[in-house]
């Protein structure tokens, strides 16, 4: 059954902490976005090892086996507005459709562990390209599709914030 597209603007993240998961994506900085990128693809090599890895808590959620896959394509969406951003000036990011994505890429039908393994790997080279971003360069703009403007320091507090939000999605939001 398809999940029904989520519509929000998530930016508001960036202004106050998530109620729903409790991260405040205001505390960090440039220079933390690599640590907690690198600790967050640790829980999704545990999620993945789950009996349950495959099964959808209800009809509106995805499964962990789906989530782990947009997760690992979030690294790599980040990792290429980073690129864009710090080697153009104000770019506009190509348009991305999550739900598009996992049906076009079946997330559902994916190995775990090449999941695992993509997602650990896509972790590791967007830490690398945030830790490697000097300070003089955390102010540099692009623009999502919808004109929302980010620097490349709140890009990755964002991008921190959606991997820890879905962590947190699979590992305490069904309790």
């Amino acid at each position: 059954m398809p999940i029904t597209p989520d519509t929000k603007d998530w930016t508001w993240v960036l202004e106050r902490a998530c109620p729903e998961c409790g991260f405040d994506a205001t505390a960090v900085h440039i220079g933390d976005v690599g640590g907690f990128v690198r600790s967050n693809a640790g829980i999704w090599a545990e999620v993945l090892e789950r009996e349950d890895v495959r099964q959808r808590p209800d009809d509106s959620t995805w499964s962990p086996l789906e989530y782990a896959c947009h997760v690992r394509d979030v690294h790599g969406l980040f990792a290429q507005r980073l690129v864009l951003t710090m080697t153009q000036d104000g770019p506009t990011f190509p348009d991305w459709n999550q739900d598009e994505a996992a049906v076009e890429g079946r997330y559902g039908e994916q190995d775990p562990r090449q999941v695992s393994r993509d997602l650990t790997d896509a972790a590791f080279a967007t830490a690398e390209a945030f830790d490697a971003v000097p300070d003089e360069a955390a102010d540099r703009i692009g623009y999502r599709g919808d004109g929302a403007e980010f620097t490349i320091e709140s890009l990755g507090r964002y991008y921190v914030h959606d991997i820890v939000h879905h962590a947190w999605d699979v590992t305490h939001a069904q309790d």
